[in-house]
């Protein structure tokens, strides 16, 4: 970073002293008393590095660098790592950028290869380039990726570097972050190479934080740094950090402080859901024993699903959801004509009930296919808060759904200053089908006991 030949005009200067004190230490470097001191600042350990580390999880402020860096750190492992000896005939080593999305990847491999372009002497190694790789002369790949543990395998990797990873978001996991990093450590084995995940903070839970909690300021080979955006980077305007603390203060002191957010918090046990799924089947055929109620959450036909629930109240009282499905990227009246086609396979079921998405397009499509929309009188959150006192005394049965159960994993309690409590899923994922799975809980627990229905002859 102060070699003139490599990056020196582009990182010496002072407002770049952290990151290269930062850097120097985790690849084992000597620092000196002022280095030393801001070591201490930004890992919380008291002795100097005498090796390099393994991995390196930086929990840094937005716009402080972190994707600069992460490309500084990739064309090293490519360029200045020599692993031909280790590698099979026809294997290459790779250097895997992942981010939650190939958009936010690029963003850190366009930095990648500003940094070839900007060095004739780098630049000579590229033997091939496109927009998600740039393979070089001595058997690596730099190479961009998507947050999937099914994505990162099969790879021989001399470094990963993991994109803001505490905001990896699944619908089909509650936990991709550690089921990717769990992936990534086989393929990093072979050539000894080096994880490095860096993120601004959120909630804590997930790999960051686990990384966090366990290992700043311990002597360890995996290395801990945390930073505000303004000691990372000196030239951020302040207006900045002050207006984003006028606004929503809890998330700039995630955003720029970089501290783990307090107000956030999962909301349902995973434990609790498995024990109140049954093993099978993932759907209950229609019964005629039973009186049966069903609960929407509709869509526009985009990302979000349009899901539909159905289930019965036993003379018990216990809740039993008996189906869950979802329609997504779907023509909504097509998906309204055909859940009207299963309402009635349950019974002869004439009336459902949703909330007031798209006013009373969704209640006239129904009533138009024969099914009468019901609004519900409650809102997201209550219907959420409602369901867990009833998750909580053992009331409700759940199918055996993972993408049901992943989202109701997934579920955050958000606590205002306030304090009122709001519950919804994290940016990028959705809960369609926790949604109408917790609004038909709560609309069987609402009704009176229920008697038997009359057996159809």
């Amino acid at each position: 970073m102060t070699d003139k030949q490599l990056f020196g005009d582009q990182f010496n200067a002072d407002s770049w002293q952290a990151w290269r004190t930062l850097l120097a230490g985790f690849e084992g470097l000597p620092l000196d008393n002022d280095e030393l001191a801001l070591w201490e600042t930004l890992t919380g350990r008291t002795q100097a590095p005498d090796a390099p580390a393994d991995e390196l999880w930086l929990v840094v402020g937005r716009r402080g660098g972190k994707s600069q860096q992460a490309a500084v750190l990739a064309v090293r492992e490519a360029c200045f790592r020599d692993h031909a000896a280790k590698l099979s005939p026809g294997e290459v080593a790779t250097v895997l950028v992942i981010s939650a999305d190939r958009k936010q990847a690029r963003t850190v491999f366009r930095y990648v290869s500003g940094l070839f372009h900007s060095n004739p002497m780098l630049e000579r190694l590229i033997v091939r380039e496109d927009k998600e790789s740039i393979e070089l002369s001595n058997r690596t790949v730099i190479e961009i990726g998507t947050a999937s543990f099914r994505s990162t395998r099969g790879y021989t990797l001399a470094a990963v570097i993991c994109d803001e990873v505490a905001f990896w978001r699944s619908d089909e996991s509650a936990n991709p972050d550690a089921e990717i990093i769990n992936a990534l450590r086989p393929a990093l084995a072979t050539l000894n190479g080096k994880l490095i995940a860096l993120s601004s903070p959120y909630a804590k839970r997930g790999e960051l934080w686990n990384a966090y909690r366990r290992y700043f300021g311990q002597q360890s080979q995996i290395l801990v740094a945390k930073a505000p955006s303004k000691l990372m980077n000196p030239t951020l305007p302040d207006k900045v950090i002050e207006q984003a603390k006028e606004r929503d203060l809890a998330a700039a002191m995630a955003e720029y402080e970089a501290e783990f957010r307090n107000d956030i918090q999962s909301f349902i046990d995973v434990n609790l859901l498995n024990q109140l799924t049954r093993s099978e089947p993932a759907t209950l055929p229609p019964d005629r024993r039973h009186r049966y109620k069903a609960f929407v959450d509709p869509s526009g036909g985009g990302a979000d699903g349009f899901a539909l629930c159905i289930g019965h109240r036993e003379q018990s009282g216990r809740i039993v959801i008996d189906l869950v499905t979802e329609r997504i990227r779907t023509n909504p009246a097509q998906v309204v004509e055909e859940y009207a086609g299963i309402l009635y396979q349950y019974n002869g079921l004439k009336m459902v009930t949703g909330d007031r998405y798209a006013g009373e397009w969704v209640a006239n499509e129904f009533k138009r296919n024969g099914i009468n929309y019901q609004y519900s009188e409650m809102n997201r959150s209550e219907l959420y808060l409602e369901m867990l006192q009833m998750l909580n005394a053992g009331r409700v049965e759940l199918p055996p759904d993972d993408r049901l159960i992943h989202q109701f994993q997934n579920l955050e309690r958000r606590t205002s200053r306030s304090g009122r409590d709001t519950i919804d899923h994290p940016p990028g994922l959705h809960d369609d089908r926790a949604n109408a799975a917790a609004g038909l809980a709560v609309t069987l627990a609402a009704k009176p006991p229920l008697m038997p229905a009359p057996r159809w002859e």
